[in-house]
């Protein structure tokens, strides 16, 4: 938009602050080459147009916004005169992208020197040679420490995840090898109890109908219920007492085992009625055998299952073998990231999943956001830990929808956040961990990745006790033209507005 071109005062530019300094021969050059505009209420230049000018406000009120979610939130709102904004990095010239990062509007009419970029970006390197060299290497040298400490945030991320999931791989792989061990042992004793039934009296009828209990037992120990501790020691000793009337003195160590595998005095009875007195410990001894193989196979069943499934989470989580860019259900990036943290996350912290299973897929960089649910959590658990490191308090997962938009909230019962650094959490570097546990940029690649990459938002409510950082994701976009979107960073951003 353009505004109405009025005379240029080299006396009223050289009172602004930026230009205080400036010889007189300076301020004419900036007069000539410049222009002074008056703009009616209304847009001056928006988010994303090419970067033609840099201008300096004389008098008036000018308010900036950025585009978030389809919507444009106001950032700064100011009549301080000398007050600048738009092409503040002409002169890094085509190094990068050269557009406005924000919207620019007046609410009043408003004066402004306005500088053709070009002629900007001559002048600095003309007049100021060595200030822009220093802002050159400010500039990249932050960029390259972003990206380096990033890597190291990301690395941090891994091996924190790495542990985490040797630590949850090892408990079932133990356990299936314990299972592995002792069910060798029990088909050892069970060949042996077998010679031993097959030398007894045995008829075909009674052997047949012993294997035939075998089987029914083996089908028990499938369906066996779950029974409190209470109801386990009551049937323990029902058991206990019959085996003991029955002649068999370890019955005390048979009756656990026959109660987990939900076998009752019915079925002892029915073993009883199918052999003979004189070798009923010894077929009792041997369905015992075959209740411990079934229950080992169970155990082992379970640990193998476990880490299938911990594989499969890990396999989610990291997105191998995916398209960098597709409809996900954030239900399932939620699941497999709680499932990978879950080490991390400890016994004495209590997850709990509101989950809105009515959501439909939303178009993201899946491996992304499980970087964001990663950040999130991790800070959350932080929260929650005392002096001593151990965690405690409630993790609540929460999605829903609002509007046009995807709501997933991560909440928790820590201490919450002071009110004086609420507006820094999202900078880049700022932390309030201990030395060596953060590098303060969790937050701010959660940041970029959620607004500048899915263009969504994000935003904090807390009170000691109650905190909850909401993430919101568009439900509709378009697929990028390539697999990597442009870099951005926030505080690349906050640089470029009015300052």
């Amino acid at each position: 938009m353009s505004g109405q071109v009025m005379p240029c005062s080299p006396k009223e530019i050289g009172a602004l602050f930026l230009f205080e300094k400036l010889e007189p021969e300076q301020l004419g050059r900036l007069c000539a080459a410049g222009r002074v505009e008056l703009f009616q209420p209304g847009p001056v230049y928006t988010e994303g147009e090419p970067a033609t000018c840099f201008y300096v406000m004389l008098e008036g009120t000018v308010v900036l916004s950025r585009r978030v979610a389809g919507d444009d939130v106001e950032v700064t709102r100011t009549s301080q005169t000398g007050v600048y904004a738009g092409a503040m990095q002409a002169y890094l010239g085509d190094r990068v992208r050269q557009v406005y990062n924000n919207s620019m509007r007046v609410t009043e009419p408003t004066r402004f020197f306005v500088l053709p970029a070009d002629t900007f970006s001559d002048i600095m390197q003309d007049w100021f040679p060595m200030a822009v060299h220093l802002l050159e290497g400010l500039f990249w040298g932050s960029k390259s420490t972003q990206a380096a400490i990033g890597q190291r945030e990301r690395l941090l991320a891994l091996g924190s995840l790495s542990a985490g999931l040797t630590h949850e791989l090892n408990n079932p792989a133990a356990a299936a090898v314990r299972a592995t061990s002792t069910l060798r042992e029990r088909v050892a004793k069970m060949r042996h109890k077998l010679a031993v039934i097959a030398e007894s009296p045995f008829s075909r009828e009674q052997l047949a109908g012993l294997i035939e209990i075998q089987e029914r037992t083996a089908e028990r120990v499938a369906k066996a219920p779950a029974l409190s501790p209470l109801e386990a020691s009551d049937r323990e000793d029902v058991l206990s007492d019959w085996l003991d009337d029955h002649g068999m003195d370890n019955g005390w160590q048979l009756a656990p085992t026959f109660v987990q595998a939900g076998l009752d005095v019915d079925w002892l009875e029915q073993v009883a009625a199918a052999v003979d007195d004189e070798i009923l410990p010894n077929a009792v001894g041997w369905l015992n055998y075959t209740v411990e193989t079934e229950l080992l196979m169970n155990e082992i069943d379970d640990s193998t299952s476990r880490i299938s499934h911990l594989v499969d989470a890990a396999k989610q989580y990291s997105q191998l073998d995916r398209a960098p860019f597709r409809e996900v259900d954030v239900h399932e990036l939620l699941d497999s990231t709680l499932m990978m943290l879950s080490g991390k996350i400890g016994q004495d912290i209590r997850v709990v999943k509101e989950y809105d299973q009515t959501l439909p897929p939303v178009p993201a960089y899946p491996a992304e956001l499980n970087q964001v649910w990663t950040n999130l959590i991790d800070n959350a658990v932080c929260a929650m830990q005392d002096g001593d490191g151990a965690g405690h308090g409630t993790l609540t997962v929460r999605t829903a929808r609002d509007h046009e938009q995807v709501l997933v909230e991560f909440g928790d019962t820590g201490s919450g956040i002071a009110p004086e650094i609420k507006d820094r959490i999202f900078d880049p570097f700022f932390t309030t961990k201990p030395v060596g546990q953060g590098t303060g940029l969790g937050l701010d690649i959660s940041w970029r990745i959620v607004v500048n990459k899915h263009h969504g938002s994000m935003r904090v409510e807390s009170v000691p006790g109650d905190t909850r950082f909401q993430v919101l994701l568009p439900l509709t976009a378009e697929a990028p033209a390539s697999p990597e979107a442009p870099e951005s960073t926030q505080s690349t951003q906050s640089t470029e507005e009015t300052v």
